[in-house]
């Protein structure tokens, strides 16, 4: 236990009166200081206990004595002991009423007893308090250590940390999602941390911070960045309501140096699974789904045996958009405990997701929420549910998709989409349009000059099935009318009609120029 003053008034060897301030001795004492200067103040730190036998203060001068204990309550001394016997018979009544006006307690030093005396009281306690806090730092290390190494791992150790700081601890990833916390009730207010906890992520590790959020008033939160590399790996949250002391301390940099261990150890074993995932996923692709299974083993949990979808990740002109994406990804899987596959491709990301999980609907609210600014930003292409035996066809779908995205200048574009809709909309870009409008242009042009209707011709007769009389009809003209305008679509385009290819294009380009 810290001295204070009134511990010391009760050592009985020393045998200390209290002349005022009986009402503020339970103030620590940091330590115990000799000085008979009439300004010592220059010399002092705070927290003293300042011993004087008054040699240079006069006993009757009661300015000078209330200049003299007001410097001293200033500086933050909190106490003064006065020496009787020596330079003074008694402790002067002056200097007790100086005191006791500037709120100083004043305790009385009998002639018998040395000042060193006191110091070494002062000292020992000191050294006892400190021994106290070393002794339960470490046993406060010794249970985060078998918390670390129990079955628990991370939420284990985040319940002792809580315990030993008599607080609550929370661990974040970069994400500033709250993956473990302890007690149970601090989820939701370490939840209230997360901009504060993504500005810790962004610096450089290590790095700490406290903050008192406004959000969790009369409170002191404390984060540490995890990992011994440049970039952390996770984030420790510890919330008190006041500054850690010495043993809580120890209990804080041992957890840190714990869950470094943990975070660099997952970490490294998530970089092994992860290229292991990245080989089972390339062997999906590559039409190899029984090689696939017999490398990935029981990794992968049910993912190989049920409905996944493949997503291809195009980051446009944003190359950091794949990596936001993949810790996305990564932290929904890890908060919701189920198993992903990603491997790069080029400049792009391929993705294996369980039809339906978080991982999927993190990737796809991420696309969704995806700004590129004036640049192609991010683009997703999501194929159909399917089994990871047909993974190579879902992986063609995802490419599908992600070429439409890019056309229209989508996020996201799932393979649902382009299937459900009519063929037409897929040649809607600059380019078909461009196509069709080069392949018209000279059935306009004569059309323009007033020289007949061979669009709308061609459109009827194309439209009918090149049935004469119901094109005919539905154009209001003779027949022979009609035959003559096709020779004469035939004679500008110098293509033939009779070739079912140029019909078919010819109608594309009449139904593309009139979606636009």
């Amino acid at each position: 236990m810290q001295p204070t003053l009134a511990s010391l008034v009760r050592h009985s060897s020393l045998g200390l009166r209290v002349l005022c301030g009986q009402d503020a001795l339970d103030v620590p004492v940091r330590w115990a200081h000799v000085s008979e200067l009439t300004d010592p103040v220059p010399y002092l730190d705070g927290g003293e206990l300042l011993l004087t036998t008054g040699l240079k203060l006069p006993a009757a001068d009661e300015e000078l004595l209330r200049g003299y204990t007001a410097r001293l309550a200033s500086a933050g001394v909190v106490g003064l002991g006065f020496g009787v016997g020596v330079h003074h018979p008694a402790t002067p009544p002056a200097l007790v009423e100086a005191a006791r006006a500037a709120g100083l307690p004043l305790l009385e030093v009998a002639p018998r007893v040395p000042f060193i005396a006191i110091s070494k009281a002062v000292s020992a306690a000191l050294a006892a308090e400190r021994y106290r806090s070393v002794t339960a730092g470490f046993a406060a290390q010794r249970e985060l250590t078998r918390a670390a190494l129990s079955p628990g791992g991370p939420a284990a150790l985040l319940e002792r940390l809580a315990a030993a700081t008599d607080g609550w601890a929370a661990l974040y990833d970069v994400t500033g999602s709250v993956t473990a916390a302890a007690p149970g009730w601090a989820a939701r207010r370490a939840a209230k941390l997360a901009g504060e906890v993504r500005n810790l992520a962004g610096r450089t590790a290590p790095a700490t911070a406290v903050c008192a959020p406004p959000e969790l008033p009369d409170e002191r939160v404390e984060l540490q960045s995890l990992g011994s590399g440049p970039v952390p790996g996770a984030i420790l949250a510890i919330g008190t309501a006041e500054p850690p002391g010495t043993s809580q301390r120890y209990a804080i940099e041992s957890a840190v140096a714990l869950l470094t261990l943990l975070t660099e150890r997952s970490r490294a074993v998530q970089a092994a699974e992860s290229r292991l995932g990245a080989a089972v996923l390339r062997m999906l692709l590559s039409g190899e789904p029984d090689h696939a299974r017999a490398v990935a083993g029981q990794l992968y949990g049910g993912l190989l045996d049920a409905p996944v979808r493949v997503v291809l990740a195009d980051p446009g002109e944003d190359p950091a958009a794949l990596e936001e994406l993949g810790a996305a990804v990564e932290a929904a899987a890890a908060r919701a405990g189920e198993p992903v596959l990603a491997a790069a491709e080029a400049e792009r990301l391929v993705l294996l997701a369980a039809d339906g999980g978080a991982a999927l609907a993190a990737c796809l609210d991420h696309a969704r929420r995806a700004d590129g600014g004036d640049r192609p930003g991010l683009a997703l292409g999501v194929s159909a549910p399917t089994g990871p035996a047909t993974a190579d066809t879902a992986y063609r779908q995802a490419s599908e998709a992600l070429a439409v995205a890019r056309r229209r200048s989508r996020p996201l574009v799932e393979h649902d989409e382009v299937t459900a809709g009519s063929v037409i909309d897929l040649l809607a870009d600059d380019a078909v349009r461009a196509y069709a409008d080069g392949t018209l242009r000279a059935l306009r042009e004569h059309d323009a000059r007033g020289r007949g209707d061979l669009v709308a011709s061609l459109r009827a007769w194309l439209a009918r099935h090149g049935q004469w009389d119901a094109a005919a009809a539905d154009l209001g003209v003779h027949r022979h009318t009609l035959r003559y305008r096709m020779r004469r679509v035939e004679e500008i385009l110098d293509r033939s009609l009779d070739d079912p290819d140029v019909r078919m294009e010819l109608w594309l380009a009449l139904k593309t120029s009139s979606a636009t």
